[in-house]
Parts: C-alpha cells; sequence; structure tokens
C-alpha cells in the first residue's frame, strides 16, 4: 500500500496559531494530527468546565479549523486531534455546527471513554490514556474529522496509520513503529530544530520560524522524519534522537495498544531533513492502562525580595527570620525559600548586584497565603534590611493542581468510536497483555583508553533533552561519535549524576542505556514535587536540567574535545 504521510501542527494547547495552515499549504498530507493537551492542559480544562459545563475543550483548534477546514476538505487532509479534551462531544458538535456555516460537506466524528471522573471522587478530572483504535474506527467508518478526549500522544499516528493500513491489535512491530514515529512528531518543532542543543552547528537562521514535522510510514510502520520542503528548521540524527529520548522511561515505551522497545530504534540519515526510524521492535501492552489525576492541592502565593550589594546572606537571613515570625500564628502548611545568586563583585549595573529570595508558601486555606503573606512583606517595607523592595507584590493567593498516576485494567473503560451519524463503535480493550519486567542493561562498549584529561562542561561531548511525567523528570543524554559514547557510558553513572545535580542526591535515580542511539536516559523521581501544577520547583516541568547537566563540568578525555 502506498506511503502514508502524516504530519502535526501542534505540540500543545497555544502552540503556532498558523501551523495548521502552514501544513496543509507546504506539500503533501494524507493527514494532520494536533496534540493539545499536556498533565497541565487537563487541570486548566477542568477549572473552565467548572464555571461553564459546556466548556472543558481547546476553543485554539475550533479557531484554527474556521480558517482551514476548507483547505483540509479540498486537499483530502484527514485531521485527528485529542483537543476535545475533557469534553470530546462538544468540540464534534462545535466542528459539525462550524462545517455546516461553511458550507462543507464534513464527516466529523469523536472518540469517547476515557473519562474516569465519577469513578474518583474527589478528582477534578481523572482521564485514561487510550489508545489509537477509536481513531483508526473513526476512520474507516468515513470520518473526515476526528476529535478525542485523552489519548496517547503517539495515538494519533497509530490510529490513522491502523485505519490506513489496515494493521489489528497484534501487528505489535507495525503498531510500536508508528508509536516512535507518533513520540517524534507529537511535539512539534521539537523534531526540527526547536529546543535543540547543538543549534549553533547549524546556520541559526533556519531556526527563526522551523517548519513542523511529518511521518512518512511505510506499510510494515518504518518511517521516514521530514518536514515540507522550503520552510525553516532541520530534521537530522541529533534532532530526532533527542525527541525520542523526551519524556521516556527505560528501554520499554509502554502504552495501551502495544509496547515499543525503544533499546531497538535505529536512526540514519537518509537525505537532507529525512531521518529513517528503523528495526523498532513491538510487545503486547501492560495489562492496565494510565489514568491522569487532577486535583486541586490548595492555593500558593509567592514573593520576591531583591537584596542588593553587601551583605546578601545576612539581608537574607533578617528577612527571613522577619517573615516567619510574621506568620507564625498561621504558618502556611508548606513554606519554601529559595536564595538566587545573581549578583555579582563591583558590578557595573543595579541589577547584576541583586540576589533574589523567593518565598513561596502553600496551604488549603487561601486566607493563611492570602492576605497574612501580603501584609507580612509589605509591612518590612520600611523595617527590614537595607534596599529593601520586592519584584511584585504578592496577591491574595492562586489555586494550584496535582496530577497523580494511577492504573486501571483494560476493561474499566469504555472505548467507543462516535460516529457522523450518531452510531457507536464499541472498541474492544487489548486480549493480550504482558506484565513488564525490568530489562538487564545491555553490554556496555569498552571504556576508553586511558590519557590526559581536562576539565571541562559536559555538554561539549554530550547533549540532553530532559521533561516531565507527574512528579518525574528524565534526562536523556546522548553523544555523536562512538568515542564519545564510550566514554560517557562508563562515566556518567547514577552516582556520577548525583554528584553533578545535588538536587537529586536524595532521590530515587535509575538510568536506562540505550546503545543504538548512544543514549542515557535518567529518571529522578519526586524532582518535581505533586506534579507541574504544583510548581515546585523553580523549573517546574524540568525542561531546563538537561542543560544544567550539560553545565556541569567533568575531566573529559582532551582527544574528545
Amino acid at each position: 500500500m502506498r506511503t502514508l504521510r502524516i504530519g502535526n501542527a501542534s505540540g500543545f494547547y497555544g502552540d503556532r496559531f498558523d501551523a495548521m495552515r502552514e501544513m496543509l499549504t507546504g506539500g503533501e498530507l494524507d493527514v494532520l494530527t494536533g496534540d493539545y493537551l499536556a498533565e497541565l492542559t487537563m487541570l486548566i480544562l477542568g477549572r473552565e468546565r467548572l464555571k461553564d459545563p459546556g466548556a472543558g475543550y481547546a476553543r485554539t483548534f475550533l479557531r484554527q479549523l474556521e480558517e482551514c477546514l476548507g483547505l483540509a476538505h479540498e486537499r483530502g487532509v484527514k485531521v485527528v486531534a485529542n483537543a476535545g479534551g475533557l469534553n470530546p462531544a462538544g468540540l464534534a458538535d462545535a466542528v459539525r455546527e462550524l462545517a455546516a456555516r461553511l458550507g462543507l460537506p464534513v464527516r466529523v466524528a469523536h472518540v469517547e471513554g476515557d473519562d474516569l471522573t465519577a469513578a474518583h471522587p474527589g478528582a477534578l478530572a481523572a482521564h485514561a490514556y487510550l489508545g489509537g483504535f477509536g481513531i483508526a474506527a473513526c476512520l474507516r467508518a468515513g470520518a473526515d474529522v476526528v476529535v478525542t478526549g485523552r489519548v496517547t500522544d503517539a495515538a494519533l499516528v497509530t490510529g490513522p496509520a491502523a485505519a490506513h493500513f489496515g494493521w489489528t491489535p497484534t501487528d505489535h512491530d507495525r503498531l510500536a513503529r508508528a508509536v516512535v514515529a507518533g513520540h517524534v512528531l507529537e511535539c512539534g518543532t521539537q523534531a526540527t530544530g526547536g529546543n535543540y542543543v547543538f543549534f549553533t552547528d547549524h546556520d541559526v537562521r533556519r531556526l527563526h520560524h522551523p517548519g513542523f514535522p511529518l511521518a512518512e510510514i511505510d506499510e510494515d510502520g518504518t518511517a521516514v522524519i521530514t518536514k515540507h520542503p522550503g520552510c525553516g528548521g532541520l530534521v537530522d540524527i541529533g534532532t530526532v534522537t533527542a525527541q525520542l529520548l523526551y519524556e521516556t522511561g527505560g528501554a520499554r515505551y509502554a502504552g495501551p495498544d502495544v509496547t515499543a522497545r525503544l533499546d531497538t530504534v535505529r536512526l540514519s540519515q537518509e537525505g537532507p531533513d529525512r531521518v529513517r526510524i528503523e528495526g523498532v521492535r513491538g510487545e503486547a501492552p501492560p495489562p492496565t492502562l494510565k489514568v491522569g489525576l487532577n486535583r486541586l492541592g490548595g492555593f500558593r502565593n509567592e514573593v520576591t525580595f531583591v537584596l542588593t550589594g553587601l551583605d546578601i546572606e545576612a539581608k537574607a537571613g533578617l528577612v527571613r527570620q522577619q517573615m516567619t515570625n510574621a506568620m507564625a500564628k498561621s504558618p502556611p502548611k508548606d513554606v519554601r525559600w529559595d536564595l538566587v545568586r545573581t549578583d555579582r563583585p563591583d558590578a557595573p549595573t543595579e541589577e547584576t548586584a541583586s540576589a533574589l529570595l523567593r518565598l513561596v508558601v502553600r496551604d488549603p486555606d487561601q486566607r493563611v497565603v492570602g492576605r497574612a503573606l501580603s501584609g507580612a512583606a509589605v509591612e518590612l517595607a520600611l523595617a527590614s534590611y537595607p534596599g529593601f523592595h520586592v519584584l511584585t507584590p504578592p496577591g491574595k493567593g492562586a489555586p494550584y493542581g496535582v496530577f497523580e498516576d494511577v492504573y486501571v485494567p483494560h476493561g474499566a473503560v469504555d472505548h467507543v468510536a462516535v460516529l457522523h451519524d450518531g452510531s457507536r463503535i464499541p472498541v474492544a480493550p487489548a486480549h493480550e497483555t504482558v506484565v513488564l519486567d525490568a530489562l538487564p542493561e545491555p553490554p556496555l562498549p569498552e571504556p576508553p583508553p586511558n590519557g590526559p584529561r581536562k576539565r571541562a562542561p559536559l555538554g561539549l561531548v554530550a547533549g540532553a533533552r530532559s521533561g516531565d511525567k507527574g512528579g518525574n523528570a528524565n534526562v536523556g543524554v546522548w553523544t555523536r561519535t562512538d568515542d564519545a559514547w564510550r566514554w560517557l557510558a562508563h562515566e556518567l553513572t547514577v552516582d556520577r549524576f548525583r554528584q553533578l545535580i545535588p538536587e537529586s542526591a536524595q532521590l530515587n535515580v535509575t538510568r536506562h542505556v540505550l546503545p543504538n542511539l548512544r543514549a542515557l536516559n535518567f529518571v529522578v523521581e519526586s524532582i518535581l514535587g505533586e506534579g507541574v501544577a504544583a510548581q515546585h520547583r523553580f523549573d517546574p516541568q524540568a525542561k531546563a536540567l538537561g542543560e544544567w547537566l550539560r553545565s556541569r563540568h567533568l575531566d573529559i578525555p582532551e582527544a574528545l574535545l
């Protein structure tokens, strides 16, 4: 069967608005996907639905379709997106109304069954991660637009591929290859040079407006990652490797349709802006589905004190004690202080002579973190350290969310494809599942010979990309040469990682080795507290954790520098 060309036009709710038009007009496509749902997005949509039961979906998607639905229809491009969020039926109705207003004979279907909120009292939203066969059922029945709620990001690719090629749930290798391609596409321009560590190796002008990625998928699931001709950005083994490592764990990448073996992935540069992904093996999925629980955790507030000039530590100690005393009558449940030494001696500007002292408080009671905190901070304006001022005055306190993973059997969800005529097609749960055991660490390459070494940043020889999964973070680290890989595989152990990232010293850190990618993947448990919405740390989604790691110094063989 002919190659299937699947493009992506959104990596998150708020991504480039014009990307849908750019992808539809930039070149050939069969299917255009959009990923709008992150863990934080589900919380945001849940709060919107509290105010308006008809809300709960990504309204940006509807506005994009107003401009582009005619284009997609004219060019025969199917549109598949998880923009339905918490209300896929509501979004499907809105798309039908839009199509009727535009005079377009577009068939709209949606997928439902992910919403398990009723079974989890206290949750603002509880949604299972569904696979791609509901999407496939919609497309096989003739849908032109398919909207879903919570599905796995890769399901936006596995569903259309299964529909096009006639795959069944037991086609594990084919499905796994589509999962890997879908994982590369899901974050949009991160596969085409966005957020790429070695951007200075390329013409930076190409990255001013990178194009979105697409995958050319063959009947056996093998894929080529590329982009439309003439658009910005780049696709090479490095950009694809970085995205492959993003927000993953071990060598087994488990999902509701299949478990993809990342340790079997092989990449090759097929031509300019063309990377072939092949060799991927698949296994039966695990017996349970992941469910993301979002709930309101309480209220938070923060204030940042500016400390300028001399005696920074003493000034920080004084205001910290004053604030602690002021909050003593009704202390917040959680109090966190961070002193950020951005100051430098004999600074030429006031900004560079200043350090920042950040106070974050959390409590179930908004009053405890609201007026009590703001009053205490404001009242110190003339009674604290010399040069007292704050970046912005604290407000009344804002609600924050908590994300948690739980797992349910496949049969606990009522996965259904709802077609344009209202008929419903039930999607059977996976009948072949396997409990996933940890894989043994593969053999490491021979260590490099001894030779002179130089103290230098890790990032001179290795790339990295990091991200969040609930309260955990992952940091994928890879090299571009075999010699650097031989050194990295032996040097960057868990103990060394903990030394370089002291924040992880008391946390559970697991290292996974992926020799085919010349990569190590570290999973750091609980470093993000209760997830991104809780804003537990300075970088709440661990987006720059990999860049911090690359900036740390090691004794590196001079031959690699």
